[in-house]
């Protein structure tokens, strides 16, 4: 007998409401205070951390779409908060780093982004948090083991 699928219920549709929920809160407050959108935020932070990434590298640090990285690169180019270079031995690859201003909204965003998190979780104990930190991990890599649905 096969179980009924309950919308409701299904895991992935819970996962995906719960993501578009909290980036959907995060996104409003980014973009009243600073006018960024959630790729072009995700652009800064891993600048942020790891300076001198094209935007392919980008990509794929955020798993986010390369076009989607293009544009918020692109935007953010354009604001001044992102310097591109091209390398010297390969001219189509561009060397992205946060410029002064880049550092400044990621120095603004980034404690606000953690206070959030810490808020986000306020109620949940540490263990509870470990606990969710650890089954992300599980689903995480067991989704990328089976790949997409089979028909």
């Amino acid at each position: 007998m096969t179980k009924e699928l309950i919308l409701e219920e299904f895991l992935p549709y819970r996962l995906s409401i719960l993501s578009n929920t909290v980036s959907t809160m995060i996104a409003r407050a980014y973009d009243k205070r600073f006018g960024l959108s959630i790729p072009e935020w995700r652009v800064i932070a891993v600048l942020g951390r790891f300076p001198g990434l094209s935007a392919v590298e980008v990509a794929e640090r955020t798993l986010m779409d390369k076009v989607a990285v293009s544009r918020a690169v692109g935007k953010l180019i354009k604001s001044g908060r992102v310097d591109r270079q091209f390398a010297d031995v390969d001219r189509r690859r561009s060397i992205l780093n946060l410029s002064e201003a880049g550092k400044k909204v990621h120095d603004e965003i980034a404690p606000l982004a953690l206070r959030f998190e810490q808020d986000l979780l306020h109620g949940i104990s540490d263990t509870e948090a470990a606990t969710l930190d650890a089954v992300m991990q599980k689903l995480l890599a067991r989704a990328r083991e089976i790949g997409p649905p089979q028909d």
